[in-house]
């Protein structure tokens, strides 16, 4: 009896104290430290995340029952352009963004091409092109937001 007692626990301890791994994707690679660069990508996404998620929002109410969120961390900056030239204050912005529902779930991959002046008409950003990516599927729990 106390060899099988001593035994149950040598394997219980092995076996709890072996390290799991984990092949979970991270799909929003995040960056490792701070930097003058992501600080003002960081800025940017402060100024154009309401012109973001109207834009989203807009594309998505005919296919969602809920409202969109579009988190600062999930849009990238794939294309800056000056418009004219060395310090001119015109600019040709292109983000992808991954809007989400609920407890951080992606329903799609997204484009969107800015332009920014301080000469624009009725404000310094204007939305130019939305284009739809991809959709990701919603999980079965939450197939009741889908229109």
């Amino acid at each position: 009896m106390n060899k099988r007692f001593m035994g149950l626990i040598l394997v219980v301890v092995m076996t709890t104290g072996l390290p799991l791994t984990s092949h979970a994707e991270n799909t929003s690679p995040s960056p490792k430290r701070d930097s003058t660069e992501l600080q003002y990508q960081d800025m940017l996404m402060i100024v154009l995340l309401p012109h973001i998620e109207a834009a989203v929002r807009e594309h998505y109410s005919k296919s969602l029952k809920e409202q969109l969120i579009v988190y600062p961390y999930y849009v990238d900056v794939t294309e800056v352009k000056r418009v004219n030239g060395f310090r001119g204050f015109h600019f040709i912005l292109t983000l992808e963004a991954h809007p989400t529902v609920g407890p951080h779930i992606t329903v799609g991959k997204d484009r969107l091409v800015f332009e920014v002046a301080p000469t624009l008409p009725g404000g310094m950003v204007k939305l130019v092109e939305f284009q739809h990516l991809e959709t990701h599927e919603v999980p079965p729990h939450w197939q009741d937001m889908v229109k």
